[in-house]
Protein backbone atom coordinates (compact mmCIF):
# COMPACT_ATOMS: atom_id res chain seq x y z
CA UNK A 1 0.00 0.00 0.00
CA UNK A 2 1.49 3.35 -0.99
CA UNK A 3 1.36 6.43 1.18
CA UNK A 4 -0.81 9.30 -0.05
CA UNK A 5 1.00 12.64 -0.32
CA UNK A 6 -0.30 15.56 1.67
CA UNK A 7 -1.67 17.89 0.54
CA UNK A 8 -3.27 15.65 -2.06
CA UNK A 9 -3.05 18.33 -4.77
CA UNK A 10 -0.96 21.40 -5.42
CA UNK A 11 -2.25 24.97 -5.61
CA UNK A 12 -1.82 24.78 -9.39
CA UNK A 13 -4.03 21.65 -9.43
CA UNK A 14 -6.76 23.54 -7.56
CA UNK A 15 -6.45 26.51 -9.94
CA UNK A 16 -6.75 24.25 -12.99
CA UNK A 17 -9.80 22.52 -11.51
CA UNK A 18 -11.52 25.84 -10.73
CA UNK A 19 -10.84 27.17 -14.24
CA UNK A 20 -11.78 23.99 -16.13
CA UNK A 21 -14.36 24.56 -18.84
CA UNK A 22 -14.26 28.36 -18.67
CA UNK A 23 -13.61 30.46 -21.76
CA UNK A 24 -10.73 32.92 -21.85
CA UNK A 25 -13.25 35.77 -21.52
CA UNK A 26 -14.84 34.14 -18.46
CA UNK A 27 -11.40 33.54 -16.91
CA UNK A 28 -10.54 37.22 -17.42
CA UNK A 29 -13.87 38.27 -15.87
CA UNK A 30 -13.34 35.98 -12.87
CA UNK A 31 -9.81 37.34 -12.41
CA UNK A 32 -11.20 40.88 -12.02
CA UNK A 33 -13.78 39.96 -9.38
CA UNK A 34 -13.63 41.90 -6.11
CA UNK A 35 -17.25 41.29 -5.06
CA UNK A 36 -19.42 38.16 -5.11
CA UNK A 37 -23.18 38.84 -4.98
CA UNK A 38 -25.42 35.81 -4.48
CA UNK A 39 -29.12 35.17 -4.76
CA UNK A 40 -30.27 32.87 -1.94
CA UNK A 41 -32.95 30.35 -2.91
CA UNK A 42 -31.65 28.09 -5.65
CA UNK A 43 -28.10 29.42 -5.34
CA UNK A 44 -27.11 29.24 -1.66
CA UNK A 45 -29.77 26.55 -1.14
CA UNK A 46 -31.33 23.85 -3.29
CA UNK A 47 -34.38 26.09 -3.70
CA UNK A 48 -36.75 24.05 -1.55
CA UNK A 49 -38.66 25.69 1.32
CA UNK A 50 -39.82 23.74 4.35
CA UNK A 51 -42.79 25.09 6.32
CA UNK A 52 -43.41 24.21 9.95
CA UNK A 53 -46.82 23.98 11.66
CA UNK A 54 -46.74 27.73 12.38
CA UNK A 55 -46.11 28.54 8.70
CA UNK A 56 -42.48 29.56 9.18
CA UNK A 57 -40.20 28.70 6.25
CA UNK A 58 -36.80 27.13 6.72
CA UNK A 59 -34.11 26.13 4.25
CA UNK A 60 -30.82 24.25 4.27
CA UNK A 61 -27.44 25.79 3.44
CA UNK A 62 -24.40 23.76 2.37
CA UNK A 63 -21.52 23.98 4.88
CA UNK A 64 -19.02 23.69 2.02
CA UNK A 65 -20.45 26.85 0.49
CA UNK A 66 -19.91 28.51 3.85
CA UNK A 67 -16.28 27.49 4.03
CA UNK A 68 -15.66 28.52 0.42
CA UNK A 69 -17.22 31.93 1.02
CA UNK A 70 -15.30 32.45 4.28
CA UNK A 71 -12.07 31.62 2.45
CA UNK A 72 -13.00 34.00 -0.38
CA UNK A 73 -13.63 36.76 2.15
CA UNK A 74 -10.36 35.97 3.92
CA UNK A 75 -8.67 36.24 0.52
CA UNK A 76 -9.95 39.79 0.11
CA UNK A 77 -13.20 39.31 -1.84
CA UNK A 78 -16.29 41.15 -0.62
CA UNK A 79 -19.55 39.21 -0.26
CA UNK A 80 -23.16 40.30 -0.66
CA UNK A 81 -26.57 38.63 -0.52
CA UNK A 82 -29.42 39.84 -2.73
CA UNK A 83 -32.72 37.97 -2.49
CA UNK A 84 -36.34 38.60 -3.36
CA UNK A 85 -37.53 36.94 -0.15
CA UNK A 86 -37.49 38.64 3.23
CA UNK A 87 -35.93 35.64 4.93
CA UNK A 88 -34.66 35.53 8.53
CA UNK A 89 -32.77 32.33 7.66
CA UNK A 90 -30.95 34.06 4.77
CA UNK A 91 -30.17 37.09 6.96
CA UNK A 92 -28.77 34.78 9.64
CA UNK A 93 -26.61 32.88 7.14
CA UNK A 94 -25.23 36.13 5.71
CA UNK A 95 -24.49 37.40 9.23
CA UNK A 96 -22.79 34.12 10.19
CA UNK A 97 -20.57 34.39 7.10
CA UNK A 98 -19.97 38.13 7.70
CA UNK A 99 -21.28 39.32 4.35
CA UNK A 100 -20.46 42.95 3.59
CA UNK A 101 -23.95 43.78 2.28
CA UNK A 102 -27.39 42.17 2.55
CA UNK A 103 -30.51 43.13 0.61
CA UNK A 104 -33.65 41.13 1.49
CA UNK A 105 -37.10 41.32 -0.08
CA UNK A 106 -35.81 43.08 -3.19
CA UNK A 107 -37.57 42.20 -6.45
CA UNK A 108 -35.82 44.86 -8.55
CA UNK A 109 -32.52 43.03 -8.45
CA UNK A 110 -30.82 45.40 -10.89
CA UNK A 111 -31.54 48.44 -8.71
CA UNK A 112 -30.57 46.62 -5.51
CA UNK A 113 -27.34 45.38 -7.11
CA UNK A 114 -26.44 48.93 -8.19
CA UNK A 115 -27.02 50.04 -4.57
CA UNK A 116 -24.65 47.33 -3.32
CA UNK A 117 -21.99 48.30 -5.86
CA UNK A 118 -22.30 51.96 -4.83
CA UNK A 119 -22.20 51.18 -1.08
CA UNK A 120 -19.09 49.01 -1.44
CA UNK A 121 -17.39 51.25 -4.05
CA UNK A 122 -17.09 48.42 -6.59
CA UNK A 123 -17.31 48.85 -10.36
CA UNK A 124 -19.83 46.55 -12.11
CA UNK A 125 -17.03 44.95 -14.15
CA UNK A 126 -15.38 43.86 -10.87
CA UNK A 127 -18.44 41.98 -9.57
CA UNK A 128 -19.79 38.45 -9.92
CA UNK A 129 -23.52 37.85 -9.60
CA UNK A 130 -24.90 34.31 -9.30
CA UNK A 131 -28.60 33.76 -9.94
CA UNK A 132 -31.02 31.02 -10.87
CA UNK A 133 -34.30 32.55 -12.06
CA UNK A 134 -35.93 35.20 -14.25
CA UNK A 135 -35.84 37.79 -11.47
CA UNK A 136 -32.01 37.56 -11.58
CA UNK A 137 -31.60 38.29 -15.32
CA UNK A 138 -31.44 42.10 -14.97
CA UNK A 139 -28.71 41.81 -12.31
CA UNK A 140 -26.77 39.28 -14.39
CA UNK A 141 -26.68 41.85 -17.22
CA UNK A 142 -24.95 44.44 -15.00
CA UNK A 143 -21.84 42.62 -13.77
CA UNK A 144 -18.58 41.61 -15.38
CA UNK A 145 -18.89 37.99 -14.24
CA UNK A 146 -22.53 36.83 -14.53
CA UNK A 147 -23.09 33.22 -13.40
CA UNK A 148 -26.30 31.18 -13.70
CA UNK A 149 -26.74 27.77 -12.15
CA UNK A 150 -27.65 25.04 -14.65
CA UNK A 151 -31.37 24.62 -14.91
CA UNK A 152 -31.91 28.38 -14.78
CA UNK A 153 -34.35 29.75 -17.37
CA UNK A 154 -32.84 30.49 -20.79
CA UNK A 155 -33.06 34.22 -20.15
CA UNK A 156 -30.65 33.81 -17.23
CA UNK A 157 -28.42 31.36 -19.04
CA UNK A 158 -28.07 33.73 -22.01
CA UNK A 159 -27.19 36.64 -19.69
CA UNK A 160 -24.54 34.58 -17.90
CA UNK A 161 -20.99 34.20 -19.14
CA UNK A 162 -20.79 30.79 -17.49
CA UNK A 163 -22.78 28.37 -15.41
CA UNK A 164 -21.67 26.49 -12.35
CA UNK A 165 -22.94 23.28 -10.75
CA UNK A 166 -26.66 23.17 -10.01
CA UNK A 167 -27.85 23.72 -6.44
CA UNK A 168 -28.48 19.98 -6.06
CA UNK A 169 -24.75 19.47 -6.62
CA UNK A 170 -22.54 20.20 -3.64
CA UNK A 171 -21.49 23.77 -2.95
CA UNK A 172 -22.10 25.81 -6.13
CA UNK A 173 -21.27 29.08 -4.34
CA UNK A 174 -18.00 27.74 -2.98
CA UNK A 175 -17.01 26.58 -6.45
CA UNK A 176 -17.59 30.03 -7.93
CA UNK A 177 -15.87 31.71 -4.99
CA UNK A 178 -12.87 29.43 -5.33
CA UNK A 179 -12.98 29.97 -9.09
CA UNK A 180 -12.67 33.75 -8.62
CA UNK A 181 -9.87 33.32 -6.12
CA UNK A 182 -8.00 30.84 -8.31
CA UNK A 183 -8.39 32.95 -11.46
CA UNK A 184 -7.16 36.05 -9.62
CA UNK A 185 -4.14 34.12 -8.35
CA UNK A 186 -3.44 32.60 -11.77
CA UNK A 187 -3.53 36.05 -13.37
CA UNK A 188 -1.07 37.41 -10.82
CA UNK A 189 -3.66 39.67 -9.12
CA UNK A 190 -3.61 39.73 -5.37
CA UNK A 191 -6.89 39.63 -3.50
Amino acid sequence: MSAHPWPPRTDDDYRREAAAGLSDAALAAFARVRLIVLDCDGVMTDGRLYYDAQGEASKAFDARDGLGLVLARAGGLKLALLTGRDSPAAARRAADLRFHAVKLGRFDKRRALLEILNELHIEPADALYMGDDLIDAPALAVVGAPVAVPGAPRTCARAASTSRPPPAAPAPCARSASGCWACRAASGRRC
